[in-house]
C-alpha cells in the first residue's frame, strides 16, 4: 500500500496572450496509506488541477509529488501509474462492451489469467452491487449504475490510491446517497487510500476524514479538518449522521468560508 506526499506544488498555465494563471502555490502535504480525504472549494480553486497532478496526467510547474511505500523506495509521480486509479465524473466507459467486460479490462491488458479475472470480476460485481448486471451493456444502465460499473473498474486494477474527481455529481439525490455510503464501503473493505474532489459541502463531510478547504487565486490549501463522520457513516445511515450535531456547525462554517471566497472572487467583498 502507498501513501502520498505532495512538497511545494506549484502549478502555472501560460495562456496564448502571453499572461499566465497561477492555478496552484505551494501546495504542501502528506495523506497516509488508508486514508479517505475530502477536497472541496469554489471554482476555480485548483482541485481538479491537484489531482490530475496525483494521477500524473499533468506535471507541476515546480514542486514534487511523491508515493511513499511500505516494502519499496519512495518514488516520485512523473506519469500515470498502475499504483493509481481515477475515477471520474462521466465514468469513461466502453458502452460497446458490457459491464463484465468493463470491469476485467485493465486486468487482461496486463494478461491476467482469464480465470482469475473471472473471480475478480464476479467479487467486485457483488462489492458494488451488480452482480445481476454482469452481462448487460453500458447503455442499459443507469447514471448511478454506470458510476458503481466505473469504480469497479478501477478497483479491479488493484491500485494503492484511488483519486475521484466529482464522481457523484452528476447524480440524482438518492443514488448520489446510495453510493456515499458505497464509497464509505468500499474504504473500510479495501483500506484503498481515496482523495475525493467535490462541490457539496455534506458529501466533502460525509467522505473526508480529513477535509482541505481550497482557496483560489492562486490555489492553495485554506482549511484543513479532522472530522469522524467518514467512520461513522461507516457503521451507520447517513440520514443519521447527518443528524449528529456538529455536523451542521461544520457545514455552515464552510459554507460561510466558501460564500466569502465567491464574494472576493465576484469584487462584492469589501477589503
Amino acid at each position: 500500500m502507498s501513501g502520498l506526499k505532495i512538497n511545494a506544488v506549484c502549478m502555472t498555465f501560460d495562456l496564448p496572450d502571453g499572461s499566465a494563471v497561477e492555478a496552484l502555490k505551494n501546495i504542501n502535504l502528506e495523506l497516509k496509506k488508508g486514508e479517505l480525504m475530502s477536497v472541496l472549494g469554489p471554482s476555480g480553486c485548483g482541485k481538479s488541477t491537484l489531482l490530475n497532478i496525483l494521477a500524473g496526467f499533468l506535471a507541476p510547474t515546480s514542486g514534487h509529488v511523491i508515493l511513499s511505500h511500505d516494502d519499496a523506495p519512495d518514488t516520485e509521480v512523473l506519469g500515470p501509474g498502475h499504483e493509481r486509479g481515477m475515477v471520474f465524473q462521466q465514468g469513461a466507459l466502453f458502452e460497446w462492451m458490457s459491464v463484465r467486460e468493463n470491469i476485467g479490462f485493465g486486468p487482461r491488458m496486463k494478461g491476467t489469467d482469464e480465470a482469475i479475472i473471472n473471480t475478480k470480476v464476479d467479487e467486485l460485481l457483488e462489492i458494488v452491487g451488480l452482480h445481476a448486471f454482469g452481462e448487460k451493456m453500458i447503455y442499459e444502465l443507469s447514471g448511478g449504475m454506470q458510476q458503481r460499473v466505473a469504480l469497479a473498474r478501477c478497483l479491479a486494477n488493484d491500485p494503492d490510491v484511488i483519486l475521484m474527481d466529482e464522481p457523484l455529481g452528476a447524480l440524482d439525490a438518492l443514488t448520489r446517497e446510495k453510493m456515499q455510503s458505497l464509497v464509505l464501503d468500499i474504504w473500510k473493505k479495501t483500506g484503498k487510500t481515496i482523495i475525493l474532489i467535490t462541490h457539496s459541502v455534506e458529501e466533502a463531510l460525509l467522505l473526508g476524514e480529513r477535509l482541505l478547504v481550497m482557496a483560489p487565486r492562486p490555489g492553495r490549501i485554506h482549511k484543513e479538518y479532522q472530522l469522524p463522520f467518514a467512520e461513522l457513516g461507516a457503521r451507520a445511515d447517513l440520514r443519521e449522521v447527518k443528524k449528529h450535531p456538529d455536523f451542521a456547525i461544520k457545514r455552515e462554517e464552510i459554507l460561510g468560508m466558501i460564500w466569502d471566497m465567491e464574494e472576493e472572487i465576484m469584487g462584492r467583498k469589501e477589503a
